[in-house]
Order: C-alpha cells, then structure tokens, then sequence
C-alpha cells in the first residue's frame, strides 16, 4: 500500500495508508483509461475520410442549432407530442413510486427482516442492472411495440431505482425514535405513517421527480426504440428518415426547454418540502 505524508494544522507530521477502497478505485480509475484507449484502436477506420466527416459535422450542427424550424411537422404537433412523452413519464413514475413506497418498507434493516431486506435488494439489483430498453423489448414480447410496453418497462426500472433511494433514506431515520415507539405500544402501521414518512418526505420528493425527469428522457427514447409514440418518434423520423437538420434541431431545443422546466419545478418542490 502507499503511504502518504502530510502536515496537520498544527505542523505535526501525519502519516496515512490508503485503504482497500482507494486502492480499487485507482485500479478501476487505470483499467477505464486503458479500456478507452484501446478502444479507440479497436475500431474499423476503413472507409472513413476525417476532413470530409468533420466539416459534414460542423454543417449539420450548425443546420440544426442556427437555424431550427419545422418542415416535416408543426408546432402544435410537436408540443402535443411532447405531452405524450410527459404523460409516459408520469404515468412510469406515479405506478412505480407508489409500488416502490410498500417495498422500500420491506427493504429498510431498520423496519423490517433481514432476510426479507436481503431478498429485495437481490432482485432489485438484478433488475436494476439491465437497462430499461432491455426490460421494454422484454414485455414487448408479450404487449407488442408500443407505450404499453414502455410504460411497463419504464415502471419496471423505476421501482428498481425508487426502492433503492426510498429504503436507504428511510434507514437514515434515528433508530432511536422507532424503538420509542414500538415501546409504547404503536403499531407497525402508525409508525410507518407517523413517523417514517413524515421524516423523510423532502427525500421522497426529491428522489420521486429526479426519476421523472429520467423517465421523460427515457420516454424520449422509447418513443424510437419501442415505437411509443410522443416527441421521440418525431426526433426519429426527422433525423433517420427526413434527415431533416433543421427539425432536429427544433425538436432538441423543445426537449431541452422541458428538462430545464423540469428542473425548475424540482428545485422549487424541494425547497417547498
């Protein structure tokens, strides 16, 4: 291990180790590095001219951040586009959170078994690992293409990702008070509702929004990749089949102003809780 040495605020010299954590991460930190410059090698140049593709870029960048408009669509299309995609989003986020609420509860070692805790988390991380595209091809077997699937598949992911966040701000909870409680005689539902909710109410929003923005951007996608419909099937079309520069734009700049929207409204329900 390496020592480090340095001087504390009153001159004494200080020797330190790095620990097992630093150790990983230097490692993890070297092996992404040499990952990504092996990368670069690994790749097929065969075919490709640089100058052409560069200036190809720079054009299109300017096509599309210059001078946006809408030839293929409208504006009222696009912005009721854009609410279908808001409407994925929420409905993902509402169905998931609630879901996520009750096993977050089951979740937390300090309301619930261990080896009920365990379980969830097991499968919860399973779930999380794979992304949310994956989950909605997955469904889509069953419900074909389409916001059916997204929606499932988008809920699927988020309470993967809510229980998680819900659990461990629920685990922040002085244990102290709960004790207290369970000593006089208060049941398992009063404190949950009495105690642990009302504590951790600004985290739940918090953590709640913060996946709706996420799902609005996965909507975005799925609106492409699962055939959902919304802004991101319009995105599609304009760039992979219209290949119109211009639209892309357009479209980019409408998701852009709904996400800093988003945020706003994040940042002020914060402060409210």
């Amino acid at each position: 291990m390496s020592t480090y040495v340095e001087r504390n605020s009153k001159g004494n010299i200080k020797i330190s180790r790095s620990n097992k954590g630093q150790m990983r991460f230097r490692i993890l930190l070297i092996a992404t590095v040499l990952f990504t410059i092996a990368g670069f090698f690994m790749m097929d140049y065969k075919g490709l001219e640089l100058w052409p593709a560069i200036t190809g870029t720079i054009e299109n960048i300017k096509d599309m951040f210059l001078s946006p408009q809408f030839n293929q669509t409208t504006f009222g299309n696009a912005v009721w586009q854009v609410i279908v995609t808001l409407s994925l989003a929420f409905l993902s986020t509402v169905l998931g959170a609630v879901l996520s609420l009750f096993l977050a509860f089951g979740t937390a070692m300090n309301l619930s078994k261990p080896w009920l805790s365990n379980t969830i988390k097991a499968f919860i991380t399973v779930v999380r690992a794979v992304p949310t595209v994956l989950w909605v091809l997955i469904f889509a077997i069953a419900a074909g293409l389409g916001s059916v699937a997204a929606v499932i598949g988008m809920v699927f992911h988020s309470i993967a990702y809510l229980v998680k966040a819900y659990s461990e701000a629920f685990e922040e909870i002085d244990e102290g008070k709960i004790e207290a409680l369970r000593a006089t005689g208060s049941s398992y539902t009063h404190i949950l509702f009495h105690v642990v909710i009302p504590q951790t109410k600004s985290f739940l929003i918090a953590w709640t929004f913060l996946r709706f923005e996420i799902n609005f951007g996965v909507a975005v996608a799925m609106g492409a990749a699962a055939g959902a419909g919304g802004i991101g099937y319009e995105l599609f079309m304009s760039s992979g089949f219209y290949y119109d520069m211009n639209e892309v734009g357009a479209i980019t700049y409408m998701i852009l102003i709904v996400a800093i929207i988003l945020e706003v409204i994040a940042n002020k329900l914060k402060a409210a809780a």
